[in-house]
């Protein structure tokens, strides 16, 4: 049985985006450790990496051709100080040299090296082709996708690509929210109950708390982060932060020295009602900020999306609950994770194939159904609040300006946010014998939605606000 873990969902990774950063880098990690293992890396004098579809189009901004420059020096997206990203990228810039895998250096030219082609592969929207020569003859020539979230798939011989997912016996095997619901009514555990048992299969109690509290850590730096920085973002749109601004306007006069004091002061000022949405906007923007400026961030399930699952979890501890711990930490994380990978196996995670509502629409879902069950909701509640989610996000297109994780990316999360909450409130007040739309019916339907979406809005920037606004207006 193939299972998509609650880590496969919630990556840490370096923006600004899953799919055209995160995804390439590991694509290069993975082209990389197949020349190690066929004895080619050390015989590899040059090579070549071929763009097509969405990476082609918004590739530049999008950061595509540095995610593979750090990919390709063997530098790790969760480990490496993102302090020294612009200082590897100038280094391989200023010499037309590369430390292939940290370890054979070539020849290698960023403007000449990595080639952008317009043209699309059959498999999907983000394609990207590595290729190394050893004095001018072919050595190793592979094909990778993106295909969203981070995930890569490789395509083999007979030209069908293959995705890596862990196999296992798995005690509630999840094909659908369906499958989920009556796992829950069998056995009258919570959905965070359910997932858990499942993930003990891949690893012990102890390596799941941690990694959590990993993944929690740096939602929270990244929230702190953002609201502690002023100026503008890089990239030709020079857009104004506006986190720190509205942070500074909500905090006041507050003293604290890390984030988990920072939390305790929010917790400690009076929030009035108009506030809280201020506050929801504020770490949501704050997130998309960091990951707009090649930060650190969370998949949840995408970079672009990144900022709607912490800002969620964030409003529930700073404003419904004081005294939460860990412990509802780990279940929103739990909930969220399996809700996205509902979503991934039912329809898509990727913009370039089904446009934003792939992203903010999942992850707006996603924070609704976490939210939920936190605020004492029942299985088929957190269903209901998914659902209404992904419903008010169906259609929604992806049309990056400048093919920038900007404009109107940073926003959206804001508002996928603020909709997540409402979800879950609405679904809190809904009797499930009275539903008409199930989960499983509104992931078909965003499934058929993105087949049916016009090309040019699934972040090729040739469509929408991309073609309406030019980077000189901004």
């Amino acid at each position: 049985m193939e299972y998509i873990s609650v880590f496969d969902m919630l990556k840490i990774g370096v923006g600004p985006s899953s799919s055209h950063t995160l995804g390439p880098w590991r694509a290069a990690e993975t082209w990389l450790q197949h020349l190690a293992e066929n004895h080619w890396l050390n015989l590899t004098d040059s090579i070549r990496i071929d763009l097509y579809g969405s990476l082609s189009m918004t590739g530049k901004g999008h950061a595509t051709d540095m995610a593979l420059v750090l990919g390709l020096s063997g530098k790790d997206p969760e480990r490496m100080p993102v302090a020294e990203i612009e200082s590897t990228i100038e280094m391989v810039r200023n010499e037309s040299r590369l430390l292939l895998g940290n370890n054979k250096r070539i020849t290698f030219n960023i403007l000449d090296d990595i080639h952008f082609n317009n043209e699309f592969l059959p498999f999907h929207s983000n394609g990207m082709k590595f290729t190394a020569y050893r004095s001018g003859e072919i050595l190793s020539q592979e094909v990778f996708y993106s295909i969203g979230g981070g995930f890569v798939v490789q395509e083999r011989n007979d030209q069908h690509a293959v995705e890596f997912v862990n196999a296992g016996d798995y005690p509630y095997p999840i094909e659908n929210a369906t499958r989920l619901s009556k796992y829950c009514a069998d056995t009258g555990l919570s959905i965070s109950d359910i997932v858990l048992e499942n993930e003990k299969t891949l690893r012990t109690g102890e390596e799941i708390d941690a990694e959590l509290h990993r993944i929690w850590d740096t939602m929270l730096e990244c929230m702190y982060l953002g609201c502690h920085t002023e100026g503008r973002l890089p990239g030709g749109l020079k857009v104004k932060r506006r986190a720190g601004d509205s942070h500074q306007n909500l905090i006041g006069a507050a003293s604290y020295n890390n984030p988990l004091e920072w939390i305790e002061e929010i917790r400690n000022t009076e929030v009035k009602f108009r506030q809280i949405l201020k506050w929801v906007s504020c770490f949501a923007l704050a997130v998309n900020e960091v990951n707009a400026s090649f930060g650190r961030v969370v998949t949840a399930p995408t970079n672009g999306s990144a900022g709607v699952i912490p800002s969620v979890l964030m409003y529930y501890l700073v404003i419904e609950n004081h005294k939460a711990d860990f412990s509802h930490i780990k279940k929103f994380l739990l909930v969220a994770g399996e809700i996205g990978s509902i979503f991934k196996k039912g329809a898509t995670i990727s913009a370039a194939m089904g446009g934003c509502q792939a992203e903010i629409g999942v992850s707006s879902a996603m924070a609704a159904a976490a939210l939920t069950e936190l605020l004492g909701g029942s299985p088929e509640q957190v269903m209901i609040a998914a659902e209404i989610a992904m419903e008010h996000h169906l259609g929604l297109t992806c049309d990056p300006i400048g093919g920038l994780v900007q404009i109107p990316c940073i926003e959206r999360n804001a508002m996928g946010a603020i909709k997540a909450i409402n979800a879950a409130e609405l679904a809190l007040d809904t009797d499930p014998n009275d539903v008409k739309v199930p989960l499983d019916e509104v992931v078909n339907t965003m499934r058929e939605t993105a087949e049916d979406m016009h090309t040019k809005y699934k972040e090729t920037s040739q469509g929408g606000l991309a073609i309406r606004v030019a980077l000189a207006d901004c």
